[in-house]
């Protein structure tokens, strides 16, 4: 079925460029996705070799090439170890063909079948980063099994001296804040383990929404550069750190943004790996790690920003397709409204904790239902498909006046993806790889910063 743009919505104001793009040539780009807001006149000299680990269906490389056709992805790797159909394995394949593309569990890959690149970039899985043990010999560290930062840290490590030049990663906000027992820990972690490898590091926790993009998704995202480079040449040498996160680096040009407090902050992190896993800002409450900062050699300089954005705010209603085009099965049936209200209503439920029999309350706060359709949606997340009435699923009112839950079209739209880009997977699937995904926007702002500076 083809979907048309719900274009009863209009708006005033400029437009960063790519946010631009997205808005006003959506159907150009949903049927020629070659055509890339920041896209430049190509000549292999100027190639920058990508590959993207836990590729998912591909929202890095989208992202980078929409900044530039000189970003080149030369190999990926995606591989799910809780499912036997791999789909996004094969919905990137059919996207971007299976030349260069490892369908294997990322652990089992060795480092000389990966080739080498410019930029190694991908959104790694949240998970517990502590060290399990140090290895005496020359692998390195070890962390606990499955816990994917290793991996990247392995296979930096084995590179020696072809390791990439630049790294782009992403995960969740409460990265910098994490284990709750530890504030930090694990941030921490991955800091000295990138500067022990030589790598200079700027992050800044980024919603989406801020800055015009039609979801409200959170994410920290992470640029490093090899010492080597002249970005982190620049850094290194600059008076004023902070003002790296105001102004002067790739994030800041990327999201401008200003100072929300005075408050910055200067630290070093100490001792080896495993010290840093055991000691570092034990049993405090607060994170020593704002929303934004960099990091050289160690010494980390940090400070809390928002956002300074002023142009064009996509909205929930920009993404929908006309009501006509709906399937019958993403309508609400009048009968199951109620349970839709209670879901999304506020509540106080008793609950009891399984292993010490502890009866407690347990509250939940009431949701918008419909959802609103004047502003950026809500975040996706990876329960949103299936019809089952959920506190956590989008659910927007028609013109008709009727309920109905989003298709899989539209989640696309939301993570800007072009549509159809999850096609060949169960409606539910789809919806769950979107739940998984970034929004692509936000890479391609950080990418076309990044091609200009490298």
């Amino acid at each position: 079925m083809n979907y048309s743009l719900n274009d009863n919505t209009t708006h005033d104001g400029n437009l960063c460029e790519p946010l631009a793009e997205y808005s006003s040539n959506i159907q150009q780009r949903i049927i020629q996705p070659d055509l890339f807001s920041h896209a430049m006149p190509c000549s292999a000299d100027d190639d920058v070799r990508v590959v993207e680990l836990f590729a998912g269906v591909g929202g890095f490389r989208i992202g980078l090439e929409r900044a530039s056709k000189h970003f080149k992805t030369i190999w990926s790797n995606q591989w799910e170890p809780t499912t036997k159909r791999q789909d996004a394995s094969i919905i990137y394949c059919n996207r971007f063909g299976v030349e260069g593309h490892s369908n294997e569990d990322i652990a089992t890959v060795p480092t000389d079948a990966i080739p080498d690149c410019d930029i190694l970039c991908g959104g790694f899985p949240c998970q517990d980063y502590s060290v399990a043990t140090t290895l005496k010999r020359s692998e390195g560290i070890k962390g606990k099994k499955g816990v994917l930062w290793w991996q990247i840290y392995r296979i930096l490590l084995e590179k020696g001296k072809k390791r990439p030049n630049f790294l782009m990663l992403e995960n969740v906000d409460r990265l910098v804040n994490s284990p709750a027992k530890q504030r930090g820990r694990d941030f921490a972690i991955i800091l000295a383990s990138l500067s022990d490898l030589g790598y200079a590091v700027e992050w800044r926790i980024i919603n989406a929404a801020e800055y015009g993009m039609p979801q409200r998704r959170k994410r920290t995202y992470i640029v490093a550069y090899h010492t080597n480079t002249v970005l982190a040449k620049q850094l290194m040498s600059a008076v004023n750190k902070h003002s790296w996160l105001l102004q002067n680096g790739v994030m800041a040009q990327a999201f401008p943004c200003t100072a929300k407090n005075n408050l910055k902050t200067c630290f070093k992190i100490e001792g080896e790996i495993t010290e840093v896993s055991e000691a570092f800002n034990k049993n405090k409450t607060t994170s020593p790690f704002k929303n934004s900062g960099v990091m050289y050699e160690r010494n980390v300089y940090t400070m809390e920003t928002e956002a300074n954005y002023s142009g064009r705010f996509l909205t929930l209603n920009d993404m929908l397709i006309n009501e006509a085009e709906v399937p019958n099965d993403f309508f609400i049936p009048t009968d199951e409204i109620p349970k839709w209200e209670y879901q999304k209503g506020q509540k106080s439920l008793k609950r009891v904790n399984k292993t010490t029999g502890f009866e407690y309350n347990y509250s939940e706060g009431a949701m918008a239902f419909p959802d609103y359709l004047n502003r950026a949606s809500r975040t996706i997340i990876t329960g949103e498909g299936g019809a089952a009435p959920s506190r956590f699923k989008h659910v927007v009112k028609t013109e008709s006046g009727r309920y109905r839950r989003l298709v899989p079209i539209e989640l696309e739209r939301l993570n800007m993806f072009p549509d159809n880009h999850t096609a060949g997977a169960s409606d539910t699937r789809r919806a769950f790889l979107m739940g998984n995904a970034l929004v692509t926007g936000v890479i391609e702002n950080i990418a076309a910063i990044l091609k200009k500076r490298m």
